[in-house]
């Protein structure tokens, strides 16, 4: 019985079906794809063939329903997308067309198919830039080996693994091809093994110094090796290569804008926008530069500008919203619930959108459709994402079983003895950038920014290279010697160097994120000061799922999973607490707000600093910020936002099941 067939079975059934498929047997394909589905009802190879299968009949009611199926189990195929479009391109649908082939593309930009389609379809339309942009597109695809297509296909749809192994197959047939050296190291990237993509990307260039692609990824992953002031060097060279390229000129910008050298990526910004000014990304890039420094009203109209030129780039609204300051007026909430309505609009501009009107109404009072719309843009940015709440839970138990006070006691005098790292830890959303702004006020603090270099070291001391794999930190750090972490100290004082600009003897590091790595931070640096930014967890929780990050912070986008990352922070701080006693200083959120002199003097006391009245004035002080916070920290403090969560909380069921009544009171 096929109810009993092994998942084998399952294989070569659809290898079958594929094969009738291409050999024009079409309704023997769909028959065989409808039996597996009485069995699997979630197979989305059987679910793609037989839509096809459908369509290629020209049964295009069915074929879009059967996509639609699949769709509901997976909105992030890009496949389903890109067999959406072809069944609206041979109805005549071509706007309903071109909407799903940019789905497609989102999804998964190795479809040849859809970039090809898209070039002549906008070509048709008159549309000279996306066609042109999508020509090239299927240009560059068309002529890779067609094992690289695969790879890049697989790299898009997230089958990383399988992904990896054909490329390093293809790379010991074919020595060093450029291409796929490339592709290995975006494999590489996925995993966070920065190290070896770099010495991939470094020998690109060394083997084809022409290839400005590959220069190009290069800096990239200088950059996330936090080798800023090499990415900028690179920068300018391959600006020197093809210096009327835009897209070098904003790459050299922005790595100005890393190190700190905020005139000269300005200068760069503006030189780009005098020659398009009507060129939305340079806008929103150039807001995004405004906002760091300080200048709000000039941010706001490249905001609004990256949205007059392109009424559904949804994150100049969301830009807008996440300045915490901005009203939107009405014909603009048209506007946006008109685009995020659309079937035109890109997935990434439909979630920006939801944020952005979640935002909007939320200031209105409106909290029923704010909330729906808070809950939409979550949904559509969790599907993206496909993120898996057990590994961090099961990461965080780790660090409390592994990372020990025994454990921490064996290097006892070891580590790099340089007080001055201050390192404020906890969840994002919960005053940490507040926190960062009072003591950057003070004459021996400075500011910089939410630091990647422990992160960069947990990754190193993992050594894993393959999802699902068993993770070897925090275990790892019983094989450490004392040399070892006073190595690891000394370079992160090192590497962290190029982000201070003020010469003063202790700096700021504000990832809050590394409350996960406390242990190892206490061993490399154990006259570091550490500080706990904590929230009451209703209010920080609801303040997180109102945010659309950047990056990072997966974790985010649902009430349960932020619920549950929260649970878990609080049992690791307690472990903090038991095998650091003292070590670290709890602040408060609703504290602050509540008595802002007491715990400035707390603050300053902990990390041995005198006190300074410039530490009360903190929104007086005009340095950049670079979070989400930028402009409220620019303000004194307020207390309406304490409680904000409480407009929504008949929505909240869910958040507070999670947290149990002890924490959710807190």
């Amino acid at each position: 019985m096929l109810a009993e067939a092994s998942p084998e079975t399952m294989d070569v059934m659809l290898r079958e079906a594929r094969a009738h498929l291409q050999n024009a047997r079409l309704s023997d394909a769909e028959a065989l794809c409808q039996r597996i589905l009485k069995t699997a009802a979630d197979n989305i190879d059987a679910m793609y063939t037989l839509a096809v299968s459908q369509r290629m009949q020209r049964q295009v009611p069915a074929a879009l329903k059967t996509l639609d199926s699949l769709i509901a189990v997976d909105a992030s195929y890009g496949r389903a997308w890109q067999e959406r479009g072809h069944c609206f391109r041979d109805s005549g649908l071509h706007e309903q067309a071109i909407a799903a082939y940019q789905r497609a593309v989102t999804h998964n930009g190795a479809l040849v198919a859809s970039w090809r389609i898209l070039s002549e379809m906008h070509d048709s339309a008159g549309r000279e830039g996306p066609a042109n942009f999508a020509h090239a597109q299927y240009a560059h695809l068309s002529a890779l080996p067609p094992e690289l297509l695969s790879v890049a296909s697989f790299i898009q749809e997230g089958r990383i693994y399988k992904a990896e192994q054909l490329c390093r197959a293809f790379l010991q047939r074919n020595g060093h091809h450029v291409e796929a050296m490339r592709l290995l190291a975006d494999i590489g990237m996925k995993f966070n093994a920065y190290d070896e993509a770099e010495f991939l990307l470094e020998s690109c260039k060394v083997l084809a110094p022409d290839n400005v692609s590959a220069h190009f990824d290069y800096v990239k992953v200088l950059r996330k090796r936090q080798k800023f002031e090499l990415a900028l060097s690179e920068a300018s060279e391959l600006r020197e290569k093809e210096p009327d390229n835009p897209e070098f000129e904003m790459l050299y910008a922005n790595e100005n804008l890393a190190v700190g050298n905020f005139d000269a990526a300005m200068l760069v910004y503006e030189a780009l926008l005098s020659s398009m000014p009507n060129n939305p990304g340079i806008n929103l890039t150039y807001g995004h530069a405004l906002k760091t420094v300080g200048r709000q009203d000039d941010a706001i109209s490249a905001y609004r500008r990256a949205y007059q030129v392109r009424p559904d780039c949804g994150d100049a609204y969301w830009s807008l919203a996440n300045l915490k300051t901005y009203r939107f007026d009405d014909p603009e909430i048209a506007q946006m619930r008109e685009r995020q309505a659309s079937a035109m609009t890109a997935l990434e501009d439909r979630y920006h959108l939801c944020f952005a009107l979640g935002k909007a109404l939320e200031d209105r009072g409106d909290y029923g459709a704010s909330f729906e719309y808070y809950e939409l843009g979550n949904r559509l940015k969790r599907e993206e994402l496909k993120y898996n709440p057990a590994r961090l839970t099961n990461e965080m138990r780790l660090q409390r079983e592994l990372v020990s006070t025994d454990l921490v006691n064996r290097f006892s005098g070891a580590g790099c003895s340089a007080p001055d790292p201050i390192f404020i830890v906890g969840l994002p959303r919960a005053g940490s950038t507040l926190l960062e702004q009072i003591l950057a006020s003070h004459s021996q603090v400075e500011g910089t920014m939410e630091l990647p270099n422990i992160f960069a070291l947990a990754f190193r001391l993992d050594r894993r290279r393959v999802v699902g794999e068993e993770p070897e930190y925090p275990g790892s750090l019983a094989d450490l010697t004392h040399e070892d972490v006073t190595r690891f100290g000394e370079e992160f004082i090192r590497d962290t160097q190029i982000y201070r600009k003020g010469g003063t003897p202790f700096f700021i590091d504000k990832m809050p994120n590394n409350f996960r790595h406390i242990g190892l931070i206490h061993m490399i640096l154990p006259n570091a000061k550490i500080i706990d930014a904590r929230r009451g967890a209703m209010g920080c929780c609801f303040s997180g799922f109102k945010q659309l990050f950047a990056e990072g912070q997966e974790f985010t986008y649902g009430l349960q999973e932020i619920g549950q990352y929260y649970s878990d922070y609080v049992r690791l701080m307690d472990h903090w607490d038991t095998v650091l006693p003292g070590k670290i200083l709890r602040v408060r959120y609703e504290d602050v707000v509540a008595d802002l002199e007491t715990q400035v003097r707390r603050l300053l006391d902990h990390c041995g600093l005198p006190f300074e009245e410039a530490c009360l004035n903190f929104h007086q002080n005009e340095r950049a910020v670079r979070t989400a916070s930028s402009e409220q920290v620019r303000q004194p403090i307020f207390k309406s936002g304490v409680d904000q969560w409480e407009n929504f909380s008949s929505y909240l069921d869910p958040l507070r099941d999670v947290l149990g009544p002890e924490l959710a009171a807190t």
